[in-house]
């Protein structure tokens, strides 16, 4: 999940439908309503994101603080004036990435994942014995062969694998898939999902990769 932070409505409404039609759930706040938000969301939701992006309005330059209070996921700015000082400024106050307006949604989203990768392992997939992980994209390989998936069976992997050791719960493979706040789909559908996904990986592989625990939510198996 995204979160836009911007003051002119009609611009983050835009960049939300943005986020929905590459597949990815986002919530659009301004910036008074973004403090309240991040304050008293859970931690749990808070996991789910995985970027925040940072329109062009006064003050931002202190958000980056307030985010990593809470988060590590990645801070993108973007800027509607190409100004090295104001770029710089930028940095210095914490933002990860600076980019000059107009982007694609689509830009975004890989240069959030490009961040992700700097600040929480090694630049490229993520190669876990004979299984490699995009976060680009494309599809995982295994042997050096693609496994093809659905969009959302991808987006679960790239998730779990990001967060290998860790136990990750459903409500948190929903929230990053599907959004916090999407109340028309049931949370049981990351369960059939994950199914297929975890059916895939045994069949290609040999052994299960994906552990799942009930109560306890599923963890990514190191291969031995």
């Amino acid at each position: 999940m995204y979160i836009f932070i911007e003051q002119r409505p009609e611009v983050s409404a835009a960049y939300v439908s943005g986020f929905t039609r590459e597949g990815w759930p986002s919530l659009g706040l301004r910036s008074e309503e973004f403090r309240e938000w991040v304050e008293t969301t859970s931690d749990q939701d808070l996991r789910s994101v995985q970027g925040f992006v940072l329109g062009d309005f006064d003050g931002r330059q202190n958000y980056p603080d307030l985010i990593r209070t809470h988060s590590r996921a990645p801070i993108i700015a973007l800027s509607e004036v190409r100004s090295l000082e104001q770029t710089l400024k930028l940095f210095s106050a914490g933002i990860d990435d600076v980019v000059p307006k107009p982007v694609h949604v689509r830009e975004l989203i890989a240069r959030s994942d490009a961040v992700w990768r700097r600040l929480n392992m090694n630049s490229g997939p993520s190669v876990k014995g004979r299984l490699k992980v995009h976060f680009d994209g494309r599809d995982p390989e295994i042997d050096g062969d693609p496994l093809p998936l659905p969009r959302r069976e991808r987006l679960i992997l790239e998730y779990i694998v990001k967060n290998s050791g860790r136990r990750i719960t459903k409500a948190q493979l929903f929230n990053s898939i599907y959004g916090i706040f999407n109340h028309s789909v049931s949370e049981t559908v990351v369960e059939g999902h994950m199914s297929k996904l975890r059916k895939k990986l045994r069949q290609r592989l040999g052994y299960e990769v994906i552990e799942a625990k009930r109560y306890l939510g599923y963890c990514f198996v190191e291969p031995s």
